[in-house]
C-alpha cells in the first residue's frame, strides 16, 4: 500500500487497514480506487532523488575549486537534467 497516495488522494481516510478498509474520522468506510492509488506518482519526489544524486558540499567546494565554477554547473545541470520538477 502506498499510504502517501492514500493521504494525498483521500485527505479525509484517518485508518486504514489491509482487511477492513478505509474509514474516516467518523468511523464511516471511504471507498478506495487501488488503481488510482497504486498509479499516483508523488509530484516531489524529484527533490529526494536530487538530494541523493548531487555530489556531498564538501565534493561541490572541491570540484569549484581545482575545475571552476562552470565545472560544477555542469555538474548540478546534470543532476537536475535526470531528476526534473513535478516528473
Amino acid at each position: 500500500m502506498n499510504f502517501k497516495a492514500l493521504s494525498k488522494l483521500y485527505p479525509n481516510v484517518v485508518i486504514y487497514d489491509e482487511s477492513a478498509g478505509a474509514f474516516d474520522a467518523q468511523g464511516n468506510q471511504v471507498a478506495i480506487d487501488m488503481e488510482i492509488v497504486n498509479a499516483w506518482v508523488d509530484p516531489e519526489a524529484y527533490k529526494e532523488q536530487r538530494a541523493q544524486a548531487y555530489p556531498s558540499i564538501a565534493d561541490q567546494l572541491d570540484q569549484i575549486y581545482h575545475e571552476g565554477i562552470d565545472a560544477w554547473k555542469e555538474t548540478i545541470s546534470a543532476v537536475k537534467a535526470e531528476y526534473p520538477k513535478g516528473v
